[in-house]
């Protein structure tokens, strides 16, 4: 593998990543949770306004979010975020400093979104947790503090989510969405992809790939659902404009590039930006990684261009 040009912190980053690996001998859905939960808790989150925790409803019951709200008055626009994790893995707490940072960046309400994980929910459970709880927080934009603008946001597997629900939206014709915001999206990722082959093992293997598609998907039947991986859409006009992030060093890298173009040549306005020394995952380590906040305020750039905040 040629990792000429990764960036020094994120190589550190993929050292402790693979001594964490190292304490597990296989995959299991229970122990990946529990290290990621314990990764969140050495982070150093920033200060925000407010943040409150509420459950609002959703198709499987009760669905937990967290609302973050920002310095300043009221109204501010709403942004709905789905955490990445490989729809097996991940929750509020972990990616909390990530919402903090993105609230304080973006000048917006911010809704984490702690939606069913796979393998008990598989597809499309948390699909429908996404479409379910943006359409919440459309209806609720007042209570939340909002202008009435949305956005959708998430990374990896969140990334994938928001992207859905930008195209649900779409396709019901409400609610309105003004963005979306997909951080290294798992959208179009196949196996022969150069990015696959070339970075096999560094964050995520093939292996890991197909283990976390066999725990959300199933079946290679449920991967051609648009609602799974919107790049399957035939036509993507009228979803909300995006901005597509990549980064270099991540084997999810050439699919969110084919969607970004996917997006663009169905007359979507998209901009692709791609962190060229960066790792999957990079955005969440703002305690370890500079380039990951300098990401979080290029995300939040677009979303107060696009949002008016």
């Amino acid at each position: 593998m040629d990792t000429e040009g990764l960036h020094p912190q994120a190589a550190a980053a993929v050292e402790r990543q693979q001594r964490v690996q190292q304490l597990l001998p296989i995959r299991s859905a229970r122990l990946l949770r529990a290290f990621s939960r314990l990764d969140a808790w050495r982070r150093d989150p920033p200060p925000v306004a407010q943040v409150a925790d509420r459950t609002v409803p959703g198709p499987g019951g009760d669905l937990p979010i967290r609302v973050y709200r920002p310095e300043g008055e009221t109204p501010f626009p709403t942004v709905v975020f789905f955490h990445g994790g490989g729809f097996v893995t991940g929750d509020l707490d972990t990616h909390d400093a990530l919402c903090r940072h993105l609230a304080r960046e973006s000048e917006c309400v911010v809704v984490s979104v702690d939606y069913r994980l796979a393998p008990e929910h598989p597809f499309p459970a948390a699909a429908e947790d996404a479409i379910a709880a943006t359409e919440w927080a459309a209806e609720h934009t007042r209570a939340l503090g909002g202008d009435g603008s949305l956005a959708v946001a998430g990374d990896s597997a969140g990334g994938n989510l928001a992207a859905v629900a930008a195209l649900a939206a779409r396709d019901r014709g409400d609610p309105e969405i003004d963005y979306q915001a997909l951080i290294y999206p798992g959208v179009g990722v196949e196996r022969d992809q150069a990015s696959v082959r070339e970075y096999d093992g560094l964050v995520l293997s093939e292996d890991d790939l197909e283990w976390f598609n066999e725990c959300y998907y199933g079946s290679e039947l449920h991967r051609n659902n648009p609602y799974a991986d919107p790049i399957a859409a035939c036509d993507l006009s009228g979803v909300a404009p995006a901005t597509v992030l990549t980064a270099g060093f991540d084997p999810l890298r050439d699919g969110g590039r084919a969607y970004a173009d996917r997006l663009r040549s169905d007359g979507v306005e998209a901009r692709h930006v791609e962190y060229e020394d960066m790792i999957h995952g990079f955005v969440t380590s703002t305690d370890a990684i500079d380039r990951a906040t300098e990401a979080i305020a290029d995300v939040a750039a677009d979303l107060r261009d696009a949002l008016g905040a």
